[in-house]
Protein backbone atom coordinates (compact mmCIF):
# COMPACT_ATOMS: atom_id res chain seq x y z
CA UNK A 1 0.00 0.00 0.00
CA UNK A 2 1.72 3.14 -1.24
CA UNK A 3 -1.04 5.54 -0.26
CA UNK A 4 0.46 8.65 1.42
CA UNK A 5 -2.60 8.97 3.68
CA UNK A 6 -1.36 6.02 5.74
CA UNK A 7 2.24 7.10 6.14
CA UNK A 8 3.30 8.90 9.31
CA UNK A 9 4.23 12.53 8.71
CA UNK A 10 7.91 13.25 8.27
CA UNK A 11 7.75 16.90 9.34
CA UNK A 12 8.08 16.21 13.05
CA UNK A 13 4.41 16.80 13.92
CA UNK A 14 4.23 13.52 15.83
CA UNK A 15 7.67 13.81 17.35
CA UNK A 16 7.22 17.21 18.99
CA UNK A 17 4.29 16.25 21.26
CA UNK A 18 6.06 13.02 22.23
CA UNK A 19 9.20 14.92 23.18
CA UNK A 20 7.17 17.50 25.10
CA UNK A 21 5.39 14.72 27.02
CA UNK A 22 8.75 13.20 27.86
CA UNK A 23 10.04 16.58 29.10
CA UNK A 24 6.83 17.04 31.11
CA UNK A 25 7.35 13.66 32.74
CA UNK A 26 10.95 14.56 33.58
CA UNK A 27 9.82 17.91 35.01
CA UNK A 28 7.27 16.18 37.24
CA UNK A 29 9.92 13.74 38.45
CA UNK A 30 12.13 16.73 39.28
CA UNK A 31 9.24 18.35 41.21
CA UNK A 32 8.78 15.13 43.17
CA UNK A 33 12.51 14.88 43.87
CA UNK A 34 12.64 18.47 45.09
CA UNK A 35 9.56 18.28 47.29
CA UNK A 36 9.14 14.68 48.41
CA UNK A 37 12.61 13.68 49.54
CA UNK A 38 12.95 13.17 53.29
CA UNK A 39 14.25 16.05 55.36
CA UNK A 40 13.67 14.48 58.76
CA UNK A 41 10.58 12.80 60.15
CA UNK A 42 6.98 13.83 60.58
CA UNK A 43 5.85 17.25 59.36
CA UNK A 44 5.37 20.80 60.59
CA UNK A 45 2.58 23.29 59.89
CA UNK A 46 3.55 26.48 58.08
CA UNK A 47 1.14 29.20 59.17
CA UNK A 48 0.24 31.29 56.11
CA UNK A 49 0.17 34.53 58.14
CA UNK A 50 3.57 33.85 59.73
CA UNK A 51 4.98 32.87 56.34
CA UNK A 52 3.66 36.04 54.69
CA UNK A 53 5.31 38.12 57.42
CA UNK A 54 8.55 36.19 56.93
CA UNK A 55 8.50 36.87 53.18
CA UNK A 56 7.55 40.54 53.58
CA UNK A 57 10.23 41.16 56.20
CA UNK A 58 12.97 39.19 54.46
CA UNK A 59 13.01 40.36 50.88
CA UNK A 60 16.58 41.55 51.45
CA UNK A 61 17.60 38.08 52.68
CA UNK A 62 19.09 35.56 50.25
CA UNK A 63 17.47 32.69 52.15
CA UNK A 64 14.02 34.26 51.89
CA UNK A 65 14.46 35.03 48.20
CA UNK A 66 15.61 31.48 47.42
CA UNK A 67 12.55 30.11 49.20
CA UNK A 68 10.20 32.58 47.47
CA UNK A 69 11.64 32.07 43.99
CA UNK A 70 11.80 28.32 44.53
CA UNK A 71 8.10 28.21 45.40
CA UNK A 72 7.19 30.44 42.47
CA UNK A 73 9.36 28.44 40.08
CA UNK A 74 8.48 24.91 41.17
CA UNK A 75 5.66 24.38 38.67
CA UNK A 76 6.75 26.81 35.95
CA UNK A 77 7.98 24.13 33.52
CA UNK A 78 4.95 21.83 33.98
CA UNK A 79 2.61 24.84 33.60
CA UNK A 80 4.27 25.97 30.39
CA UNK A 81 4.40 22.46 28.93
CA UNK A 82 0.75 21.84 29.77
CA UNK A 83 -0.27 24.81 27.60
CA UNK A 84 2.08 23.73 24.80
CA UNK A 85 0.66 20.21 24.78
CA UNK A 86 -2.99 21.08 25.41
CA UNK A 87 -3.67 24.65 24.24
CA UNK A 88 -7.21 24.63 25.68
CA UNK A 89 -5.65 24.42 29.15
CA UNK A 90 -4.28 27.95 28.62
CA UNK A 91 -7.51 29.55 29.79
CA UNK A 92 -6.84 31.29 33.12
CA UNK A 93 -9.54 29.35 35.01
CA UNK A 94 -8.33 25.96 33.76
CA UNK A 95 -4.71 26.85 34.33
CA UNK A 96 -5.37 28.12 37.86
CA UNK A 97 -7.42 25.04 38.74
CA UNK A 98 -4.77 22.61 37.52
CA UNK A 99 -1.93 24.58 39.12
CA UNK A 100 -3.69 24.85 42.49
CA UNK A 101 -4.48 21.14 42.37
CA UNK A 102 -0.82 20.32 41.69
CA UNK A 103 0.48 22.63 44.42
CA UNK A 104 -2.08 21.27 46.88
CA UNK A 105 -1.14 17.69 45.96
CA UNK A 106 2.50 18.41 46.80
CA UNK A 107 1.55 19.84 50.20
CA UNK A 108 -0.84 16.96 50.94
CA UNK A 109 1.86 14.42 50.11
CA UNK A 110 4.31 16.27 52.34
CA UNK A 111 1.71 16.04 55.12
CA UNK A 112 0.80 12.38 54.50
CA UNK A 113 4.35 11.06 54.17
CA UNK A 114 6.81 11.22 57.09
CA UNK A 115 9.28 13.47 55.27
CA UNK A 116 10.05 16.09 57.90
CA UNK A 117 8.76 18.85 55.63
CA UNK A 118 6.80 22.02 56.37
CA UNK A 119 3.25 21.86 55.04
CA UNK A 120 2.13 25.29 53.87
CA UNK A 121 -0.97 26.41 52.01
CA UNK A 122 0.96 29.53 50.98
CA UNK A 123 3.54 27.34 49.23
CA UNK A 124 0.74 25.72 47.20
CA UNK A 125 -0.55 29.16 46.19
CA UNK A 126 2.93 30.39 45.25
CA UNK A 127 3.52 27.21 43.21
CA UNK A 128 0.24 27.88 41.38
CA UNK A 129 1.06 31.54 40.74
CA UNK A 130 4.31 30.56 39.01
CA UNK A 131 2.60 27.88 36.90
CA UNK A 132 -0.23 30.21 35.87
CA UNK A 133 2.21 32.98 34.93
CA UNK A 134 4.26 30.58 32.80
CA UNK A 135 1.20 29.07 31.15
CA UNK A 136 -0.30 32.47 30.33
CA UNK A 137 3.03 33.62 28.90
CA UNK A 138 3.17 30.56 26.64
CA UNK A 139 -0.42 31.18 25.58
CA UNK A 140 0.35 34.82 24.78
CA UNK A 141 3.43 33.92 22.73
CA UNK A 142 1.52 31.25 20.78
CA UNK A 143 -1.30 33.67 20.03
CA UNK A 144 1.16 36.35 18.95
CA UNK A 145 2.85 33.89 16.60
CA UNK A 146 -0.50 32.89 15.10
CA UNK A 147 -1.52 36.49 14.32
CA UNK A 148 -0.15 38.07 11.19
CA UNK A 149 1.95 41.05 12.06
CA UNK A 150 0.88 44.56 11.10
CA UNK A 151 4.08 44.95 9.13
CA UNK A 152 3.44 41.85 7.01
CA UNK A 153 -0.14 43.01 6.40
CA UNK A 154 1.10 46.41 5.23
CA UNK A 155 3.74 44.98 2.92
CA UNK A 156 1.61 42.15 1.49
CA UNK A 157 0.63 42.46 -2.16
CA UNK A 158 -2.61 44.35 -2.72
CA UNK A 159 -5.59 42.14 -3.53
CA UNK A 160 -8.61 44.34 -4.06
CA UNK A 161 -10.38 45.88 -1.08
CA UNK A 162 -9.07 43.47 1.54
CA UNK A 163 -5.57 44.94 1.52
CA UNK A 164 -4.51 47.45 4.13
CA UNK A 165 -2.24 49.16 1.64
CA UNK A 166 -3.76 50.18 -1.68
CA UNK A 167 -1.85 50.82 -4.83
CA UNK A 168 -3.38 53.63 -6.92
Amino acid sequence: MDDDRFRPPTDGTRTAPAVLRLVLGAALVAVAALTLTPDGTGWAWGSPVAELRWYAGGLDSATTMVQLLGNLGLLVVPGALMVLLWPASGRPDRLAGAALAAGTAVELLQWALPLGRVVSPLDAVLNAVGAVAAGLLVRHVRQAQARPSVRSALTAPAHGRSSLLRHN
